[in-house]
């Protein structure tokens, strides 16, 4: 079962965390809380973890859209600290992460 938990046979968790050092973070982790209904949003002391079940997707559009400038999505790696998943999609339009099996 491709990106399944063995047991379950439910989607697995695919995540990412993100610095919490600018303002442009913010509105990227409201992108993805836009995009990602299921995502769970965890603001620690510096850091901020979101998970959701099966795939994760942050789409270049909805950023731009909230940051109010063109934002490219190489842009993401400013604030990234790690992720889990496979990264099964990076292009100008978007970056998808979920487990590939």
């Amino acid at each position: 079962m491709t990106g399944t938990a063995p047991a379950t046979g439910r989607p697995r968790t695919v995540g990412v965390d993100l610095q919490q050092n600018n303002e442009e973070t913010r509105y990227v982790v409201e992108a993805i809380a836009k995009d990602n209904p299921d995502a769970t949003i965890r603001h620690l002391p510096g850091l901020i973890k979101i998970q959701t079940p099966g795939t994760l997707v942050i789409r270049r559009e909805t950023v731009e859209e909230l940051l109010g400038r063109p934002w490219e999505t190489h842009e993401f790696q400013l604030s990234i600290v790690s992720y889990y998943g496979h990264v099964d999609e990076w292009d100008d339009d978007q970056i998808v992460i979920k487990w590939s099996h």
